[in-house]
């Protein structure tokens, strides 16, 4: 009861869903201290749809995420509030309705509750899954851009790769090419390079992929692990105090999480602008036919660019932030709670530049009259834009086009197999 002081907006019911799949998973290790009853009790609410109301602001990360765990552990003894059955309830009608008994707390079981990174590592796990989706859709509207401008493909060649043989840089540049092939587009710009934007994609998608999977393993081994305190070890009769809540594994690899997205966004914005700035291409000014009149995609590049700013000051890493706490004695904390929770913020604001990346190429295709000459992937991707955004003859209200393509690539299950 005393450590349930959260404050703002609920946590997501899927994120509050896998929070208490990781507590269960981590009390059946045997280290916790708690009886199968109390374990059996939080799967029910999770089979039975109880998701406690859990407010996602609190947290210190250490000793693990005490606050928003407390508001879980609050439902499973018949207090606080609860969501069931698209109802904001008590904690105890919640249970009554569903069926399942509040748990009566025995020794240790209060600790092995609030003690753990169960908030942080749920908010990960949702964030590492969306970040791998826009790779990909980094690297598609990447591959739209270059046939819009007519790119060359060398940068894209093993040979090149393999002598700087980063696994994120090589598998980058491999799908790259795939999805290029069979393009009549490709490889008939004047230039002799073209710019890092384009040609430097492997190494830079290829960085964020591989911090991806970085992260990858640190949640994996974070999954499998037993964080609360103390710890029990039956086998040889002890009880030990250690540290396992402390958040700073997963603060930092968040942390680098932030950082590989918003590069995502970073270089997307840069191709956007390549495709709006007659400068830097043979395209229409702002990539509309009678630019005198109309403004085009300009103050689209101007939002990319309001984006990608602000991912600038999310990306600032919370990891190295520690407030002491409990009369000096928690001295150092990892904030990790929070560099999962501004995550949210990064894939936004990447989802949406990645969405006028692709907007701005299909209107380039359609400038350049080259939407006969994409390759297949291209032209699927083409297509799927064109089927919900018509090609902008003039001006109109964009935002809705904006949120149209992001519903055309995101959680539809769109790239499944395209990179395998």
């Amino acid at each position: 009861m005393s450590h349930a002081c959260g404050v703002g907006k609920p946590l997501p019911p899927d994120v509050v869903k896998m929070i208490m799949i990781i507590t269960a998973a981590r009390f059946a290790k045997g280290h916790s201290g708690v009886a199968p009853a109390t374990a059996h009790a939080l799967l029910d609410m999770v089979n039975r749809g109880v998701r406690p109301i859990v407010p996602e602001k609190g947290s210190l990360g250490s000793s693990g995420d005490l606050v928003p765990l407390a508001h879980v552990a609050l439902v499973l003894i018949g207090m606080g509030e609860a969501l069931y059955e698209g109802e904001n309830l008590s904690g105890s009608d919640a249970m009554k309705r569903a069926g399942i008994a509040p748990v009566s707390l025995g020794y240790k079981e209060g600790l092995a509750l609030l003690n753990g990174t169960q908030v942080m590592s749920s908010l990960g796990i949702f964030a590492l899954m969306q970040a791998f989706e826009l790779y990909q859709t980094a690297n598609l509207a990447a591959a739209l851009t270059i046939e819009a401008l007519k790119g060359h493909t060398s940068s894209f060649d093993r040979r090149l790769h393999a002598i700087r043989p980063h696994s994120g840089q090589i598998f980058t540049a491999d799908s790259m090419l795939k999805l290029l092939s069979g393009s009549q587009n490709v490889n008939k710009n004047k230039n002799i390079q073209d710019a890092y934007s384009l040609r430097c994609v492997p190494q830079v998608h290829g960085a964020s992929y591989d911090a991806m999977n970085y992260v990858k393993g640190v949640l994996s081994t974070e999954l499998n692990s037993v964080t609360d305190n103390p710890l029990v070890f039956p086998e040889d009769g002890e009880v030990l105090s250690g540290g396992n809540f402390h958040g700073q594994p997963l603060a930092l690899a968040l942390d680098f999480l932030a950082i590989a997205v918003s590069e995502l966004a970073n270089i997307s914005e840069r191709r956007i602008e390549r495709l709006v700035n007659p400068s830097l291409s043979d395209l229409t000014p702002f990539l509309v036919k009678n630019p005198g009149l109309n403004s085009g995609l300009m103050i689209a590049q101007y939002t990319a660019a309001s984006l990608v700013s602000e991912n600038k000051i999310l990306s600032s890493p919370a990891s190295v932030d520690s407030i002491p706490s409990s009369a000096n004695q928690e001295d150092h904390v990892s904030m990790g709670s929070i560099s999962a929770r501004k995550l949210g913020g990064i894939l936004e604001n990447t989802r949406n530049v990645l969405a006028i990346e692709l907007m701005a190429a299909a209107q380039a295709i359609d400038i350049a009259e080259s939407a006969a000459g994409l390759s297949a992937s291209a032209r699927k991707a083409y297509d799927a834009i064109r089927r919900v955004v018509p090609t902008l003859e003039k001006d109109r209200v964009i935002y809705t086009d904006i949120e149209k393509i992001t519903g055309v690539f995101y959680g539809t299950g769109y790239f499944a197999g395209l990179f395998s």
